[in-house]
């Protein structure tokens, strides 16, 4: 995490600087927030950080800090009310409470020695040291995430007539897939703990840009041959995906 002072590049080149990390209190509770100089910026900002863990003012140029942190202070009932809104965090360990395909599953920390992981019914068997069981967990997931990936993104271009390129799992913040022109694919390894409809849903889309690069009627109507729950995925994701990042 960038320090106080710490610079870094706007897309177009220009410094952005971290300026102060302080709290706002509110109703009794501390949250976290971070005054940040943009020179591109016309007006102060108030958002969430990206991980929303804290909240974060944008401060364009020649407007001081005190002034900053006391349009934050103005904003208070705001900040409470988004970040109280967002779900805990849950960190991948022996105890922990993790869906995958959209039920919950227990981690349960099996002692020491090589590293392993499996699935039994509504546990999570980790094997390792206590210090790498969220990696070990991460991996795992991961794995398994690519398995029902590639599982449903072969039936869907083979019914299509479209080869898909590389398929790849990354963890973007706003999006769950992505099909470049190249043909290749990128899916959120997250979607994994999602219910299998959702994922359903998420490969189907992609797929059908394979053969559609738009989102016009002809695209839906491609999508919904491929997927029975298009509006109720959609809607899950809506109201429910952010819930996935604050995983591990």
């Amino acid at each position: 995490m960038a320090g106080i002072g710490t610079r870094r590049r706007s897309r177009r080149g220009r410094a952005v600087v971290v300026l102060d990390r302080r709290t706002v209190d509110y109703d009794g509770r501390t949250y976290p927030l971070t005054l940040r100089r943009n020179p591109r910026a016309r007006r102060m900002i108030l958002r969430l950080d990206k991980g929303e863990d804290g909240a974060v003012v944008t401060v364009p140029r020649g407007v001081a800090i005190a002034d900053a942190l006391a349009f934050a202070a103005a904003k208070r009932a705001w900040i409470a009310r988004r970040l109280d809104a967002v779900p805990a965090r849950v960190p991948f360990v022996d105890g922990a409470k993790v869906p995958l395909q959209g039920r919950n599953r227990t981690i349960r920390h099996e002692g020491s020695g090589k590293g392993a992981v499996r699935g039994a019914g509504d546990e999570i068997w980790v094997r390792g040291a206590p210090a790498r069981v969220p990696a070990l967990v991460t991996m795992w997931l991961k794995c398994e995430a690519r398995r029902a990936i590639l599982a449903r993104v072969e039936p869907a271009c083979r019914r299509l007539g479209k080869p898909a390129g590389r398929v790849v799992l990354r963890d973007p913040r706003t999006r769950w897939g992505s099909c470049a022109a190249s043909g290749n694919l990128s899916f959120s390894w997250r979607l994994i703990m999602a219910p299998a409809f959702v994922l359903d849903y998420v490969v189907a889309h992609e797929v059908t840009h394979l053969a559609q690069a738009n989102h016009g009627a002809g695209f839906w109507r491609l999508v919904e041959t491929l997927c029975d729950d298009v509006g109720k995925a959609r809607d899950w994701l809506r109201v429910q995906g952010r819930s996935l990042h604050r995983f591990g």
